[in-house]
Order: C-alpha cells, then sequence, then structure tokens
C-alpha cells in the first residue's frame, strides 16, 4: 500500500477556507450538517461551498444521528459527497442511510481519554462496520466531536484490519507523531483536522487560518518521506 497520507480538512464555512484546503493540498474537505456544531453549515450552503472544489478533491457530509430523509437531500443537492457518521449510528442504519443514494461511509468510532482508550475494541468495531469505507478515530468527550483533544493513540491495537482516519486534538505540531504511530497499524491512513488549522480563541470555531493549513499539510508530507525512509531497508539489509 502506498504510504501517502490523504488529508482532509472539516468544518469548513467560508470560500476562502476552501479555498486555502484546496492551494494547501488537500484531499478532501469536510461539512457539517450537525445543527448543534459551532461549524454547522446549511444544506444549501454546503453544496456552494462544494461547487468550488476541483475534480479529485472529494466533499464529505458529516452526519450526527440524522433523519433518512435529510441526508438524501444532502446528497442530492451535493451529488460528488462522501458521507460521515459520526453520532450513535449502528451499522444497520448507516447502511440504510447511504443506500438510496449508494454512497460511501466513513464512520467515526469515539476514543475514550486516558487510559480508558485501551479497552476500547477497534478491533471489533472495524468488524462490526465494515461496510465502511474507512474507520475515523476521534476522541469521546461531552457531546459529538472531538472537542480539540487528542487520544492515547498508543493504546491502539497494533493490527486494524480497515483504512483509519486519524482525527482528535491534530496539529501542526503533532500529526506527524500520530502518522508514524498508526501508519503500520492499518491498511491504510488518512489524517482529518479542524480545529486545529483554525484561528486561536472562540471567535475562531469554523474560521481557518490560510498558513495553519500550509503547515498541517507540509507536516504530514514530512512524516510520509519519514515513514519511507524508515520502512526503506538499509544497504547491510541488502543482499
Amino acid at each position: 500500500m502506498t504510504t501517502r497520507t490523504r488529508i482532509k480538512i472539516c468544518g469548513l464555512t467560508r470560500e476562502t477556507d476552501v479555498d486555502a484546503a484546496v492551494s494547501a493540498g488537500a484531499d478532501a474537505v469536510g461539512f457539517v450538517l450537525y445543527r448543534k456544531s459551532p461549524r454547522h453549515v446549511s444544506i444549501g450552503r454546503a453544496a456552494e461551498l462544494a461547487r468550488r472544489l476541483p475534480p479529485f478533491v472529494t466533499p464529505v457530509l458529516l452526519f450526527v444521528n440524522e433523519e433518512v430523509a435529510t441526508i438524501n437531500a444532502a446528497c442530492e443537492a451535493i451529488p460528488a459527497a462522501l458521507l460521515q457518521f459520526h453520532g450513535d449510528e449502528t451499522p444497520a442504519q448507516c447502511l440504510l442511510a447511504t443506500r438510496e443514494a449508494s454512497r460511501p461511509f466513513l464512520r467515526a468510532a469515539r476514543i475514550p481519554l486516558g487510559e480508558s482508550g485501551r479497552g476500547f475494541d477497534l478491533v471489533k468495531y472495524a468488524l462490526d462496520y465494515s461496510r465502511a469505507q474507512a474507520i475515523l478515530l476521534d476522541a469521546h468527550v461531552d457531546g459529538y466531536g472531538g472537542g480539540g483533544q487528542a487520544f492515547n493513540w498508543s493504546l491502539l491495537p497494533p493490527n486494524v484490519n480497515a483504512h483509519l482516519v486519524l482525527s482528535g486534538g491534530l496539529s501542526a505540531a503533532n500529526v506527524g507523531d500520530g502518522i508514524l504511530q498508526l501508519r503500520p497499524r492499518a491498511k491504510s491512513l488518512a489524517v482529518d483536522v479542524s480545529s486545529g488549522v483554525e484561528l486561536s480563541g472562540p471567535s475562531g470555531k469554523g474560521i481557518k487560518d490560510p498558513e495553519k493549513i500550509r503547515q498541517f499539510v507540509a507536516a504530514v508530507r514530512a512524516a510520509d518521506r519519514q515513514f519511507e525512509a524508515l520502512a526503506r531497508p538499509s544497504r547491510k539489509d541488502q543482499p
């Protein structure tokens, strides 16, 4: 499998932020359709923003315990979107919600903080949601979403038969460590950042910082190069 880590910038609310994510080299951008989120956008607004995307940059629609009718309406408005379920949706509910639109989906796994994360059975979770395109790993905090906090990556199983997306408290300062720890444990690894590339302060929620986005993407690419160097056989190991 390729070692290139795919990158999603989530919680976009403005045209300038979509353009900054695309310019920096993001593979996907996320629109939060959960009404209680400070980064919430309407279906119509998400459609407006998604129309700015060039080919091969994927829009992702984030839902939390949403009605199937609303999910179908969003899929009709944004035909190329991938779906992300971030609430309490069961495997059957995920399949039901995606059947009519025939869309692939991501399923968020909410990993407890601290030592409690050791008790989360990610192998079983990935098996339960085996129809998901990937399992997104986020911190379990009050409400839905990671709250800008990182769980303890080292407590995850050494081998998970799934594509994983690392999220929760990521920034340019720590994403490289997350990639080096988790990339060997999964089929492939992607990363998902939101608050880590926003302006500072409460008023910055949903307002991205173009320079932080560039720094985040650069840190991911640097980690990919480091991972490839570590995986490459040394000359003394070659026949």
